[in-house]
């Protein structure tokens, strides 16, 4: 859907990567070894975004650091769409919404960390149906095709957790509150 909007194959692994999680940092290399194209490719797309002021850098020793500008005014707007992109407000209105007693839903794995892939993981907490959310995770992976795998926590579970096992931290997708 969103290749129809945006020509740059580039350009969208730049946006998944720094607008699904605005805490993602990188630098040109680590990109051109992520995503196998080449270094001017990237480097022009990379230009491209921090002049229209959707990504900031800064320098740390020889390497020029890029993170999203989340004060950008299309922020929200371009993490909103790059979650549908991935499928995952259908995730949320088939399936969070739909188990009832769901504290929150956190996002991990790769996309978290800005990396396109077949494969949701998800980090469910709450009291929660085990039976039913399989019924709706059957669902949801028919509607978006992808799978969808998760852990299932209740919030004092999680909250003792230590959140540092997980890199890059977990994403907040959903919360009740």
């Amino acid at each position: 859907m969103i290749e129809t909007l945006i020509s740059s194959k580039t350009r969208i692994k730049l946006l998944m990567k720094f607008f699904i999680n605005s805490h993602t940092t990188a630098y040109l290399r680590s990109l051109e070894s992520e995503f196998g194209d080449s270094s001017n490719a990237i480097r022009v797309e990379l230009n491209r975004l921090e002049q229209a002021g959707m990504l900031m850098s800064q320098m740390n020793g020889n390497k020029k650091i890029f993170r999203a500008n989340t004060e950008h005014p299309l922020f929200r707007e371009i993490h909103n769409i790059l979650l549908k992109q991935i499928g995952l407000d259908r995730v949320i209105e088939n399936v969070v919404e739909r188990l009832g007693e769901v504290e929150r839903v956190f996002l991990i794995g790769a996309f978290s960390q800005g990396t396109d892939s077949q494969i949701i993981d998800l980090i469910l907490i709450g009291d929660i149906d085990r039976n039913y959310l399989i019924h709706l995770i059957d669902k949801a992976e028919g509607l978006i095709k992808r799978k969808i795998r998760y852990l299932i926590y209740d919030g004092e579970e999680f909250d003792n957790m230590n959140l540092n096992e997980f890199e890059p931290q977990p994403l907040l997708l959903w919360s009740r509150e």
